[in-house]
């Protein structure tokens, strides 16, 4: 038995009859919570380069990953488990790298980039917005930059307003200060920069819906 396999076991046994009431009770949404945490635990471990934590917190978001699949394997109607997980996923990472796995060629990192989306969109072919599969939680910057590669794709041309700094530590310094002077203000700088994404998401589906120039 690999340990992998002995944590599958001790997640079932955990939730198997005589377990653990706490376990037992646990649904995908009562979970959400502590999938967030544990992911932001990892992330906090990743850029400060603790490793021994790294090796925590990834333990952690597997064991969730492993939770998930056992209610799933549990539930009604839902009927998966790891097993389906990682075939699944395998699956996807094949068919996704075909410069590795194929024969189609991919010289540099943005030649796989390219190769990677062509076989999403193949993949995904059903979709109609280029919005479609962009999760609208995720941190605001993170789905700022999302929306602005997706903008592109619509025809939505978008031109920085200002100039970058010339470095990340200037750059975050330079966005902190737009928090502090926010604040000082009393405004929410969250808040403002998501409801400058949902006009900016309405802009997008706005370009779509355009009939096409002739």
């Amino acid at each position: 038995m690999t340990e992998l396999d002995r944590l599958v076991a001790v997640m079932a046994q955990l939730r198997a009859p005589g377990g653990c009431p706490w376990d037992a009770e646990q649904t995908h949404e009562s979970l959400v919570r502590y999938l967030l945490e544990e992911t932001a635990e990892l992330v906090e471990a990743i850029e400060t380069r603790d490793v021994p934590a790294m090796r925590e917190e990834l333990g952690d978001v597997l064991y969730q990953v492993l939770f998930h699949a056992d209610l799933a394997a549990a539930t009604p109607g839902e009927a998966f488990d790891i097993e389906d997980v990682a075939r699944d996923t395998a699956a996807k990472m094949i068919g996704r790298h075909p410069h590795v796995f194929g024969d189609a060629e991919a010289a540099d990192a943005d030649a796989v980039v390219e190769v990677w989306e062509a076989q999403k969109r193949r993949e995904k072919a059903d979709r109609t917005s280029v919005l479609d599969g962009v999760p609208m939680h995720m941190p605001s910057l993170l789905l700022a930059e999302k929306l602005v590669g997706r903008a592109a794709r619509a025809g939505v041309e978008v031109r920085p307003a200002l100039e970058a700094p010339d470095d990340e530590e200037a750059l975050g310094d330079a966005l902190l200060d737009t928090v502090v002077a926010a604040a000082a203000k009393g405004l929410d700088a969250e808040r403002a920069l998501r409801s400058a994404l949902r006009r900016f998401t309405a802009t997008i589906r706005e370009a779509e819906a355009a009939p096409a120039a002739e």
